[in-house]
């Protein structure tokens, strides 16, 4: 069984169709009736749980509704907010940290505490924008690194326990989160959602002695 977050739309939706053909996948997200929808296209190997990944008890009410351990679980929600930093505003500078960061931080502290000593292997999807500074994204290369530092970190307290933390950096996919983000771009020319996860998927791909820890997407 896997778990993957950020599934109502973009990459954590096309992830969901994929794992969908051959095993059990529970897809979360803040959206319910659009999890509910994508559930019922993907058919009976899909369970939707609308979840706010901020709030404990909310957290705490997904992990509590799998039915099993699940092998994997992808985390790909999160949100954008671009423009140069003079002219964003705190409120929609809070709502991206609590989006991207806390919202991180909650869903990865509470897969540690339950699956630390199981094989489970997480994934934590971020962004280019966290390998490198990018203009008029400040504050989104701010979350972003700030997940990333959390991803490292994490990775050193679990180095002798067999859950797998892996780091995944997209960039340039033509998907809704550019419609929120408050940047206008020809995403013409960027890969599609089912694109990069085809390729996230095969990268996921383990060996019985080995896994690829960082994983950068790039487009064409």
């Amino acid at each position: 069984m896997i778990l993957i977050t950020g599934a109502s739309s973009g990459l954590g939706a096309a992830l969901a169709e994929l794992y969908s053909q051959e095993t059990t996948v529970c897809i979360s997200g803040r959206n319910a009736e659009r999890l509910s929808t994508i559930a019922t296209t993907l058919g009976a190997n899909v369970d939707a749980h609308a979840c706010d990944l901020s709030d404990e008890q909310s957290v705490t009410g997904l992990f509590d509704s799998l039915p099993q351990t699940p092998s994997v679980i992808i985390h790909s929600a999160g949100s954008g907010y671009f423009g140069r930093l003079e002219d964003q505003s705190a409120a929609a500078i809070n709502s991206l940290i609590t989006n991207n960061i806390t919202s991180a931080i909650m869903l990865l502290r509470e897969a540690v505490k339950r699956y630390k000593d199981k094989p489970v292997t997480v994934v934590m999807v971020m962004s280019t924008a966290a390998q490198i500074a990018k203009a008029e994204e400040s504050t989104y290369c701010a979350a972003k690194w700030a997940v990333r530092g959390l991803v490292e970190s994490v990775r050193l307290e679990l180095k002798k326990h067999p859950m797998k933390l892996i780091a995944v950096y997209p960039g340039g996919m033509a998907t809704p989160f550019w419609a929120s983000s408050g940047k206008t771009l020809n995403t013409s020319q960027f890969m599609s959602a089912e694109e990069a996860a085809l390729m996230l998927k095969q990268a996921l791909t383990a060996t019985e002695h080995g896994y690829i820890s960082d994983i950068t997407i790039n487009r064409g």
